[in-house]
């Protein structure tokens, strides 16, 4: 289910808002750092998200710069995901922050085709629907 395409948009959707998340709990957070860390902070965890990947991803292009196992890789996941969630309550917004954390355990149960692989639990659905391992 998660290699459908409207999946791959929604899940788009929630890395961009995470990481507008993190820039705006930054940015309240941090005011002496206002003109920086707002920006850095996003664009530090979207390097991270991007960088440390599992070979032959479905969801993404196959390749990996940095190859990790697949439960790290759900790991840095969350950790941006639930991460932005956190720094929006720790910085004031716990009623945005805790819509989006509904809004990514949603998500998550309905992407458990995904989380299952990332887990080691089981194999790959392709975007066709066919299994890739």
């Amino acid at each position: 289910m998660s290699q459908r395409p409207w999946m791959l948009v929604v899940r788009l959707l929630l890395e961009l808002t995470a990481l507008v998340a993190l820039g705006c709990a930054v940015w309240l957070l941090l005011p002496d750092l206002r003109w920086s860390a707002p920006f850095a902070v996003p664009l530090l965890a979207a390097t991270v998200w991007g960088v440390f990947a599992v070979p032959g991803d479905p969801s993404r292009s196959g390749d990996a710069p940095i190859p990790v196992p697949r439960p790290v890789r759900l790991l840095v996941e969350w950790a941006v995901l639930f991460g932005s969630a956190a720094a929006l309550a720790a910085a004031g917004a716990v009623p945005a922050a805790s819509a989006f954390a509904g809004v990514l355990v949603v998500y998550h149960l309905c992407a458990y085709d995904r989380v299952l692989w990332l887990l080691g639990v089981r194999e790959a659905v392709g975007r066709g629907g066919l299994s890739s391992g």
